[in-house]
């Protein structure tokens, strides 16, 4: 059996598997599911993540997700081979190091994403954010819908964890209440990766390949704001010169920052607590 076979019977990966001599090697930067390097008889790699307990929909959904932004044909995203309620396996991605050359294809083949599109804003269905809920709930009109299933969810969770003290929430639910004048000129929806960290984009071979999606119809300048999160994308400076030379952003793009990485910001304080608080308040801040 080879990688032919799983490709034609994806739902037999424990047959599969069962007939592999398979060499494991743990994968790094996994903190909620289990990642491998699996080595196959034939000496191909695959990687293979795992979470014990996970819901059964978990894998299903980001396999749906990797699926439609490779559909895009704009960034790389790894193949996917077979999941399953505990499993999902895709093609292996070689690390290389980044390179400015790298990064401008990457900015260039960014915009080839986004200019992909989708139906609204939202999904078909919810999602997950790591282990929170996702509420991809559709609209059509982006600052009401970002605010009602993006921020609001997980700032209730954040005051609920006890994260945000009332003080804090007011300084979220002021930015709530001027989101139509922070949120810039209107925007049909994007096919946005969701979780663009720099820790979710893997470089190989003169490419950046993204992964770990929780892909939806969405605001293009999410996914650029939030590669500047935790030290940001290397040769970031490359990438959104690419990407302003081949699908410019409307004016006023950096003033919204904040408003597009108070999303991820709010829901570390609602998964992780208050190691993320001041990171959230000085966001909101900025944009009040």
């Amino acid at each position: 059996m080879d990688l032919g076979y799983l490709r034609e019977h994806p739902n037999q990966l424990a047959t599969f598997l069962k007939h592999q001599r398979i060499r494991t090697t743990p994968v790094a930067g996994g903190s909620i599911c289990q990642a491998e390097r699996l080595t196959l008889d034939d000496g191909t790699d695959v990687f293979a993540k795992s979470r014990p307990g996970a819901p059964d929909d978990f894998f299903a959904i980001e396999a749906a997700g990797l699926r439609w932004l490779r559909d895009a044909a704009g960034a790389p995203v790894p193949e996917v081979l077979a999941s399953t309620a505990d499993m999902l396996v895709l093609t292996w991605v070689q690390p290389a190091e980044p390179t400015p050359a790298a990064a401008e294809r990457f900015g260039r083949e960014l915009a080839a994403t986004h200019r992909a599109g989708a139906p609204s804003f939202g999904a078909e269905r919810d999602g997950y954010l790591g282990t929170l809920p996702l509420d991809n709930t559709t609209g059509s009109a982006w600052p009401a819908w970002f605010a009602e299933h993006r921020l609001r969810p997980y700032l209730r969770r954040s005051v609920d964890n006890g994260a945000l003290d009332g003080t804090g929430a007011g300084r979220i639910d002021a930015v709530l209440d001027r989101i139509e004048t922070l949120a810039g000129p209107p925007e049909p929806p994007a096919r946005v990766h969701g979780d663009l960290w720099p820790g979710n984009v893997l470089w190989s071979a003169g490419r950046a390949w993204l992964v770990d999606p929780a892909a939806h119809g969405g605001h293009r300048e999410t996914d650029l704001a939030l590669l500047r999160l935790w030290g940001g994308l290397p040769h970031l400076d490359r990438v959104l010169a690419a990407y302003q030379e081949a699908f410019p952003l409307a004016p006023g793009a950096a003033d919204r920052v904040p408003l597009h990485q108070l999303y991820l910001l709010l829901a570390h304080t609602a998964l992780f607590g208050a190691a993320y608080r001041g990171e959230v308040l000085t966001a909101a801040t900025a944009l009040l």
